[in-house]
């Protein structure tokens, strides 16, 4: 077994068949395959152009590599202990031992340092434009609804103010932006190329790092050896900015939930995203949004398993940190896949406007305009406090609309107060054109915004 190792001189017994198969790591890692052969091509590249290799020899190891590469999906490389050693057993069949001189001036200490880097680039660009993709659906949602459909807001899931359905969606977007700034910022510390740092002193030979780092499209090269090996911090960070996009997306998955149940009724999802009872022949459960919120806690959990795993290691490798891939692989394919099923299931989704309107014609929710308009007239904002919590009082304990009661009872409690008033300021779009502040849910403020947010998506 020892013989397709890349360890084992000193060694004289094989390696215990049970002990083989736990602690190997193929089974998750050969998703690096592809990183693996683009690290080592680079290696072998730089091996040449600093006469560690002869440039016949590095030839050999490129054109064998490259054969790989094209090959790839036709291999098994589920006998293997990791990937590295997959590559270079494969890369001897195809050009005989010369394939051994790839492993000069690096240690898979480093290489799956770098191979796991160069992963969690590609996989930060893929996830950021599919949260693109997801904002701008959002987007046109902002769009067709701008200022002509209103919402009631809400605090402790009871009603609170009268705002535009466009601006919950834009809320959505900005939540959204975060968590692409996040993943950008992550990325700073992830675009560093650790190759030839070694085991963890760096090699002896004389080779050109920075020539590897252009090659593979890194911009910085790792300036401490140990650390190089050591740290997996990069992917914890990563895995800690899927965690909040998967608490965002979870959150937005959470609003349409309610917003399609029989209590709410404001939308209702296309017959292929929702599912059916079993039991209960009325049903149409919106299935995929539960379970992107549940989804959420496994990528919450993946994130706190790789946090437990690295802490109170010493430096600077151990095999532990083996064990930050499957978490990592499992976060990116769930946040990856959610992104995706939230977008479709979100363009299929039926919004009834005139639920929506109903839904905005609950007077309370014109308390706080009520308010306001005392404070134009000179009241300090706790005298129109108390007086607009006295007025919705007294409609409730005469169970009495506020439109429906009579110039006296208004006056009564609010002098300023009259029947014409009162409706103009418990009119729903009338609110919202109120509404002067920057950001807020205005009709302005929506043209604002959707001329913003068609720069930044473009």
């Amino acid at each position: 077994m020892t013989n397709n190792k890349l360890w084992g001189g000193r060694f004289k017994k094989d390696l215990d068949r049970d002990v083989f198969d736990f602690t190997k790591s193929i089974a998750f890692d050969k998703r690096l395959a592809i990183y693996d052969i683009e690290g080592s091509i680079a290696h072998a590249e730089m091996l040449g152009k600093c006469k560690v290799i002869s440039q016949k020899e590095k030839a050999l190891l490129i054109k064998g590599l490259k054969s790989l590469k094209n090959k790839l999906t036709l291999f098994n490389l589920d006998k293997h202990e990791d990937i590295h050693t997959a590559v270079v057993n494969l890369l001897r069949r195809e050009i005989g031992k010369i394939a051994d001189k790839l492993h000069i001036g690096r240690s898979r200490n480093d290489q799956v340092v770098l191979d796991l880097r160069l992963c969690c680039k590609e996989e930060i660009k893929e996830i950021v434009k599919g949260i693109k993709n997801l904002q701008t659906c959002f987007l046109k949602g902002v769009k067709k609804f701008s200022d002509k459909v209103t919402i009631p807001s809400y605090t402790h899931l009871k009603n609170a103010q009268c705002i535009l359905f466009s601006q919950q969606l834009l809320a959505y977007l900005q939540m959204l932006e975060r968590d692409k700034e996040r993943l950008y910022d992550a990325l700073k510390r992830v675009d560093v190329m650790p190759l030839g740092s070694g085991a963890g002193r760096g090699v002896s030979f004389s080779i050109d790092r920075f020539y590897v780092a252009k090659r593979l499209g890194f911009s910085r090269v790792s300036e401490n050896s140990i650390d190089s090996v050591s740290d997996r911090d990069f992917v914890i960070e990563v895995l800690s900015c899927l965690a909040i996009l998967m608490m965002h997306l979870s959150r937005i998955a959470e609003d349409f939930i309610l917003f399609s149940s029989d209590e709410f009724g404001f939308v209702e999802g296309d017959d292929r995203h929702y599912t059916g009872s079993s039991m209960l022949p009325h049903k149409k459960n919106p299935d995929p949004l539960e379970l992107i919120r549940g989804y959420s806690g496994r990528v919450y959990g993946n994130l706190v398993s790789v946090l437990v795993m690295m802490k109170g290691l010493p430096l600077t490798y151990n095999r532990d940190m083996q064990l930050d891939k499957p978490p990592f692989f499992d976060s990116v394919d769930i946040v990856k896949s959610s992104i995706y099923i939230l977008e479709k299931v979100l363009y299929g989704i039926k919004v009834k406007i005139e639920k929506l309107k109903k839904a905005s014609m609950n007077e309370f929710i014109f308390a706080s305009d009520i308010a306001e308009f005392l404070v134009t007239k000179g009241y300090s904002w706790q005298e129109a406090h108390d007086a607009t919590g006295r007025l919705i009082l007294e409609s409730i304990e005469k169970k009495k609309p506020l439109k429906e009661m009579s110039e006296k009872e208004l006056k009564k409690i609010i002098p300023q107060l009259n029947r014409n008033l009162i409706s103009e300021l418990l009119h729903p779009l009338k609110s919202v054109r109120r509404i002067r502040s920057y950001g807020g849910s205005s009709p302005a403020s929506i043209k604002v915004q959707i001329r913003d947010w068609e720069k930044r998506l473009r």
